[in-house]
Protein backbone atom coordinates (compact mmCIF):
# COMPACT_ATOMS: atom_id res chain seq x y z
CA UNK A 1 0.00 0.00 0.00
CA UNK A 2 1.34 2.98 -0.75
CA UNK A 3 2.04 6.10 1.32
CA UNK A 4 -0.79 8.24 0.03
CA UNK A 5 -3.28 5.96 0.54
CA UNK A 6 -2.82 6.34 4.40
CA UNK A 7 -4.56 8.61 6.38
CA UNK A 8 -4.05 9.48 9.59
CA UNK A 9 -6.61 12.09 10.91
CA UNK A 10 -7.91 13.41 14.14
CA UNK A 11 -10.23 15.49 16.25
CA UNK A 12 -9.45 18.17 18.75
CA UNK A 13 -12.16 19.30 21.16
CA UNK A 14 -13.34 18.94 24.81
CA UNK A 15 -15.83 16.37 25.80
CA UNK A 16 -15.07 14.13 22.57
CA UNK A 17 -15.53 10.86 23.58
CA UNK A 18 -19.11 9.94 22.25
CA UNK A 19 -17.89 11.20 18.73
CA UNK A 20 -18.99 9.35 15.86
CA UNK A 21 -16.63 10.91 13.80
CA UNK A 22 -13.80 8.39 14.06
CA UNK A 23 -16.20 5.46 12.88
CA UNK A 24 -17.37 7.64 10.33
CA UNK A 25 -14.27 8.49 8.39
CA UNK A 26 -12.48 5.45 9.30
CA UNK A 27 -15.96 2.88 7.91
CA UNK A 28 -15.77 5.00 4.96
CA UNK A 29 -11.76 4.47 4.34
CA UNK A 30 -12.15 1.17 4.61
CA UNK A 31 -15.08 0.68 1.89
CA UNK A 32 -12.41 2.96 -0.27
CA UNK A 33 -9.65 0.59 0.39
CA UNK A 34 -7.41 3.44 2.46
CA UNK A 35 -5.65 2.24 5.37
CA UNK A 36 -7.43 5.56 7.53
CA UNK A 37 -7.04 6.14 11.34
CA UNK A 38 -8.96 8.36 12.88
CA UNK A 39 -7.81 9.56 16.48
CA UNK A 40 -9.62 11.55 19.65
CA UNK A 41 -7.58 14.35 20.99
CA UNK A 42 -9.73 15.31 23.83
CA UNK A 43 -8.88 17.88 26.35
CA UNK A 44 -10.89 17.09 28.76
CA UNK A 45 -9.13 13.98 28.83
CA UNK A 46 -5.95 15.30 28.81
CA UNK A 47 -6.92 18.07 31.34
CA UNK A 48 -5.73 20.78 28.63
CA UNK A 49 -7.48 23.93 27.08
CA UNK A 50 -7.09 25.69 24.07
CA UNK A 51 -3.82 26.93 25.08
CA UNK A 52 -2.50 23.55 24.07
CA UNK A 53 -3.42 23.97 20.16
CA UNK A 54 -0.10 25.33 19.39
CA UNK A 55 2.02 22.19 20.66
CA UNK A 56 -0.61 19.59 19.66
CA UNK A 57 -0.76 21.37 16.04
CA UNK A 58 3.15 20.78 15.97
CA UNK A 59 2.85 17.35 17.19
CA UNK A 60 0.27 15.86 15.00
CA UNK A 61 2.87 17.78 11.86
CA UNK A 62 5.73 15.76 13.28
CA UNK A 63 3.78 12.53 13.49
CA UNK A 64 2.71 12.79 9.76
CA UNK A 65 -0.99 13.64 10.51
CA UNK A 66 -2.90 14.18 7.24
CA UNK A 67 -5.35 16.40 8.97
CA UNK A 68 -7.21 17.72 11.88
CA UNK A 69 -11.11 17.70 12.95
CA UNK A 70 -11.56 20.82 15.31
CA UNK A 71 -14.42 21.06 17.62
CA UNK A 72 -15.78 23.04 20.37
CA UNK A 73 -14.33 25.58 21.77
CA UNK A 74 -11.23 25.45 19.43
CA UNK A 75 -12.72 26.64 15.81
CA UNK A 76 -11.77 30.23 15.92
CA UNK A 77 -8.66 29.78 18.82
CA UNK A 78 -7.42 27.98 15.86
CA UNK A 79 -7.11 30.45 13.65
CA UNK A 80 -4.01 32.70 14.01
CA UNK A 81 -1.92 29.65 14.27
CA UNK A 82 -2.85 28.69 10.62
CA UNK A 83 -1.33 29.53 7.35
CA UNK A 84 -3.95 29.57 4.94
CA UNK A 85 -7.93 29.58 5.15
CA UNK A 86 -10.03 28.94 1.95
CA UNK A 87 -12.92 31.25 1.47
CA UNK A 88 -15.21 29.90 3.37
CA UNK A 89 -13.62 29.81 6.50
CA UNK A 90 -12.31 33.51 6.05
CA UNK A 91 -15.66 34.74 5.16
CA UNK A 92 -17.29 32.28 8.06
CA UNK A 93 -14.35 33.29 10.63
CA UNK A 94 -14.28 29.96 12.29
CA UNK A 95 -12.73 26.39 11.30
CA UNK A 96 -13.37 23.03 11.58
CA UNK A 97 -10.90 21.37 9.54
CA UNK A 98 -7.06 21.84 9.14
CA UNK A 99 -5.11 20.08 6.20
CA UNK A 100 -1.55 19.13 6.60
CA UNK A 101 0.60 19.29 3.76
CA UNK A 102 3.46 20.50 2.43
CA UNK A 103 4.47 21.98 5.67
CA UNK A 104 1.47 23.94 5.47
CA UNK A 105 -1.37 24.23 7.43
CA UNK A 106 -4.75 25.44 5.70
CA UNK A 107 -8.16 25.76 7.46
CA UNK A 108 -11.33 24.82 5.98
CA UNK A 109 -14.92 24.86 7.03
CA UNK A 110 -17.42 22.32 6.32
CA UNK A 111 -19.82 23.32 9.04
CA UNK A 112 -21.34 25.76 6.78
CA UNK A 113 -21.98 22.92 3.95
CA UNK A 114 -23.47 20.28 6.11
CA UNK A 115 -26.03 22.00 7.85
CA UNK A 116 -27.05 23.41 4.48
CA UNK A 117 -27.24 19.91 3.07
CA UNK A 118 -29.38 18.97 6.20
CA UNK A 119 -31.38 21.84 6.19
CA UNK A 120 -32.26 21.42 2.26
CA UNK A 121 -32.95 17.51 3.15
CA UNK A 122 -35.22 18.52 6.22
CA UNK A 123 -37.05 21.20 6.30
CA UNK A 124 -36.68 22.14 2.61
CA UNK A 125 -40.38 23.86 2.56
CA UNK A 126 -40.04 25.68 6.10
CA UNK A 127 -41.02 28.94 5.91
CA UNK A 128 -37.85 31.35 6.85
CA UNK A 129 -38.88 34.73 7.34
CA UNK A 130 -37.48 34.84 10.69
CA UNK A 131 -35.72 32.41 12.47
CA UNK A 132 -33.66 32.66 16.02
CA UNK A 133 -30.43 31.49 16.68
CA UNK A 134 -28.86 30.38 19.80
CA UNK A 135 -25.26 30.44 19.95
CA UNK A 136 -22.80 33.03 18.42
CA UNK A 137 -19.58 31.09 18.28
CA UNK A 138 -17.61 29.15 15.97
CA UNK A 139 -20.22 26.52 14.77
CA UNK A 140 -22.78 29.23 15.02
CA UNK A 141 -21.10 31.31 12.84
CA UNK A 142 -21.01 28.37 9.86
CA UNK A 143 -24.98 27.38 10.41
CA UNK A 144 -25.87 30.99 10.80
CA UNK A 145 -24.10 31.59 7.35
CA UNK A 146 -25.79 28.39 5.91
CA UNK A 147 -29.30 30.04 7.32
CA UNK A 148 -28.51 33.15 5.12
CA UNK A 149 -27.43 31.02 2.08
CA UNK A 150 -30.68 28.89 2.12
CA UNK A 151 -32.85 32.26 2.31
CA UNK A 152 -33.22 33.23 5.70
CA UNK A 153 -34.81 37.00 5.52
CA UNK A 154 -34.04 37.53 8.85
CA UNK A 155 -31.88 36.06 11.48
CA UNK A 156 -31.72 36.65 15.79
CA UNK A 157 -28.77 35.66 17.25
CA UNK A 158 -28.80 35.09 21.16
CA UNK A 159 -25.57 34.14 22.94
CA UNK A 160 -23.92 34.48 26.00
CA UNK A 161 -21.67 36.64 25.07
CA UNK A 162 -23.82 39.83 23.71
CA UNK A 163 -20.57 41.53 21.74
CA UNK A 164 -19.86 38.16 20.37
CA UNK A 165 -23.67 38.02 18.41
CA UNK A 166 -22.89 41.50 17.76
CA UNK A 167 -19.76 40.99 15.86
CA UNK A 168 -21.55 37.77 14.29
CA UNK A 169 -24.27 40.06 13.05
CA UNK A 170 -22.04 42.43 12.10
CA UNK A 171 -20.21 40.06 9.56
CA UNK A 172 -23.19 38.39 8.67
CA UNK A 173 -24.67 41.78 7.33
CA UNK A 174 -21.16 42.48 5.63
CA UNK A 175 -21.35 39.55 3.28
CA UNK A 176 -25.38 39.14 2.68
CA UNK A 177 -26.74 42.61 2.85
CA UNK A 178 -27.85 45.09 5.82
CA UNK A 179 -30.29 43.92 8.28
CA UNK A 180 -30.08 40.32 7.52
CA UNK A 181 -28.54 39.62 11.20
CA UNK A 182 -29.67 40.86 14.30
CA UNK A 183 -27.92 40.54 17.63
CA UNK A 184 -31.24 38.93 19.37
CA UNK A 185 -32.10 41.31 22.86
CA UNK A 186 -35.63 40.51 23.51
CA UNK A 187 -35.72 36.66 23.46
CA UNK A 188 -39.27 35.82 24.22
CA UNK A 189 -40.28 38.52 21.29
CA UNK A 190 -38.04 37.07 18.66
CA UNK A 191 -39.77 33.62 19.32
CA UNK A 192 -43.60 34.93 18.80
CA UNK A 193 -42.42 36.30 15.84
CA UNK A 194 -40.25 33.27 14.44
CA UNK A 195 -40.56 30.71 11.73
CA UNK A 196 -38.22 28.18 13.42
CA UNK A 197 -35.32 28.13 15.73
CA UNK A 198 -32.00 26.60 15.16
CA UNK A 199 -29.54 25.58 18.50
CA UNK A 200 -25.88 26.06 17.84
CA UNK A 201 -25.02 26.06 21.29
CA UNK A 202 -23.72 22.61 23.35
CA UNK A 203 -26.75 23.16 25.67
CA UNK A 204 -28.10 19.47 25.28
CA UNK A 205 -25.16 16.94 24.78
CA UNK A 206 -24.94 14.78 27.16
CA UNK A 207 -22.47 16.57 28.94
CA UNK A 208 -24.12 19.46 28.84
CA UNK A 209 -27.58 18.72 29.90
CA UNK A 210 -30.57 21.23 29.25
CA UNK A 211 -32.54 23.12 27.23
CA UNK A 212 -31.21 26.62 25.74
CA UNK A 213 -34.54 28.32 25.63
CA UNK A 214 -37.21 28.19 28.19
CA UNK A 215 -39.87 25.34 27.12
CA UNK A 216 -42.17 27.24 27.66
CA UNK A 217 -41.19 29.49 24.56
CA UNK A 218 -41.77 26.56 22.22
CA UNK A 219 -45.06 26.17 19.84
CA UNK A 220 -46.54 24.30 17.66
CA UNK A 221 -45.67 26.18 14.08
CA UNK A 222 -42.20 26.59 14.92
CA UNK A 223 -39.57 24.35 13.30
CA UNK A 224 -36.54 23.28 15.58
CA UNK A 225 -33.38 22.21 14.59
CA UNK A 226 -30.19 21.09 16.23
CA UNK A 227 -26.69 20.37 15.80
CA UNK A 228 -25.94 18.10 18.83
CA UNK A 229 -26.40 14.77 17.80
CA UNK A 230 -25.35 12.97 21.17
CA UNK A 231 -27.85 11.98 22.08
CA UNK A 232 -29.76 12.63 18.86
CA UNK A 233 -32.94 13.55 20.49
CA UNK A 234 -32.23 16.71 23.03
CA UNK A 235 -34.10 17.67 25.50
CA UNK A 236 -35.01 20.74 23.10
CA UNK A 237 -36.00 18.19 20.51
CA UNK A 238 -37.99 15.81 22.62
CA UNK A 239 -39.94 18.73 23.75
CA UNK A 240 -40.53 20.25 20.53
CA UNK A 241 -42.03 17.16 18.80
CA UNK A 242 -44.00 16.38 21.90
CA UNK A 243 -45.93 19.88 21.09
CA UNK A 244 -46.39 18.90 17.40
CA UNK A 245 -43.28 21.17 15.99
CA UNK A 246 -41.41 20.09 12.90
CA UNK A 247 -37.87 19.09 14.06
CA UNK A 248 -34.03 18.57 12.17
CA UNK A 249 -32.07 16.48 14.59
CA UNK A 250 -27.74 17.07 14.53
CA UNK A 251 -27.41 13.99 12.50
CA UNK A 252 -27.14 15.23 9.26
CA UNK A 253 -24.58 17.77 9.54
CA UNK A 254 -22.56 15.97 11.68
CA UNK A 255 -22.42 13.45 9.17
CA UNK A 256 -22.45 16.06 5.93
CA UNK A 257 -19.65 18.26 7.25
CA UNK A 258 -17.64 14.50 7.58
CA UNK A 259 -17.99 13.87 4.03
CA UNK A 260 -16.47 17.06 2.71
CA UNK A 261 -13.73 16.29 5.39
CA UNK A 262 -12.87 13.04 4.25
CA UNK A 263 -12.62 14.25 0.77
CA UNK A 264 -10.09 17.01 1.86
CA UNK A 265 -7.99 15.21 4.00
CA UNK A 266 -7.99 11.71 1.39
CA UNK A 267 -8.82 13.38 -1.96
CA UNK A 268 -11.18 10.45 -2.55
CA UNK A 269 -14.84 11.68 -2.61
CA UNK A 270 -16.69 9.60 -0.33
CA UNK A 271 -20.22 7.91 -1.07
CA UNK A 272 -22.50 10.26 1.36
CA UNK A 273 -25.25 8.19 1.21
CA UNK A 274 -23.35 4.84 2.86
CA UNK A 275 -21.58 7.36 5.46
CA UNK A 276 -25.36 8.68 6.18
CA UNK A 277 -26.17 4.97 6.21
CA UNK A 278 -23.62 4.37 8.83
CA UNK A 279 -24.27 7.07 10.94
CA UNK A 280 -27.66 5.97 11.20
CA UNK A 281 -26.70 2.11 12.12
CA UNK A 282 -24.98 3.31 15.24
CA UNK A 283 -27.50 5.37 16.41
CA UNK A 284 -30.00 3.11 15.81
Amino acid sequence: MSRKNVILAGLIGAGIQASRTPALHEHEGDAQGLRYLYRLIDLDQLQLDTHALPDLLLAAERMNYTGLNITFPCKQAIIPLLDELSPEARGIGAVNTVVLKDGKRVGHNTDCLGFAEGFRRGLKDAARERVVQMGAGGAGAAVAHALLSEGVQRLSIFDVDSDRAEHLANNLNEHFGFGRAVAGQDLPSAMNQADGLVNTTPMGMAKLPGMPVPVELLRKELWVAEIVYFPLETELLRNARTIGCRTLDGGNMAVFQAVKAFELFSGVVPDAQRMLAHFQSMNG
